[in-house]
């Protein structure tokens, strides 16, 4: 299969209906979540500006463990309610962070991390992960990005249950 990646046009709410327009084509079929997770991270990862890390981080019934991601090597384990992506798993809220430097109990991954958003993946009410995004740049992320995130996990839950 070749996928070949489509640069986003229009004002940011458009470049996010057409960036779950091809993570819905790239998921299509699949249900493994590692492969799923891999392409969707790459797919991220080249399709949006100034991101430095995209990733998933998957619950194993005790806490996250990065999963598929593109950017420089991760923690490994985070524990429910810890940092940003642990706050978004306990919850099941999305996080949406300005400046990690000045969120408490910022876990620091990578030290050029300035900005972060954090969705978590609920299939049939459970927990299944978190969808993990940081940039370099101080307020990088807003509501439209929330918005378009969670449009994109969504079509990541539903392609774990295609088949």
């Amino acid at each position: 299969m070749t996928f070949d990646l489509v640069p986003l046009t229009g004002d940011r709410a458009e470049g996010y209906r057409q960036l779950t327009a091809q993570a819905a084509a790239l998921l299509s079929g699949e249900a493994d979540r590692i492969a799923n997770a891999a392409n969707l991270s790459a797919l991220i990862y080249h399709s949006l500006p100034e991101v430095n890390w995209a990733g998933f981080y998957f619950y194993d019934g005790r806490e996250l463990v990065v999963g598929p991601f593109q950017g420089k090597p991760a923690c490994v384990r985070i524990a429910l309610g810890a940092g940003v992506c642990g706050t978004a798993a306990h919850t099941r809220r999305t996080q949406l962070v300005p400046d990690v430097h000045a969120y408490p109990g910022h876990i620091a991954c990578d030290a050029d991390s300035r900005s972060e958003i954090v969705v978590p993946l609920i299939g049939d009410g459970e927990l299944v992960g978190v969808l993990d995004l940081d940039s370099p740049r101080v307020e990088r992320f807003d509501e439209t990005d929330r918005r378009g995130l969670e449009s994109i996990a969504e079509v990541f839950v539903r392609s774990l249950s295609e088949r």
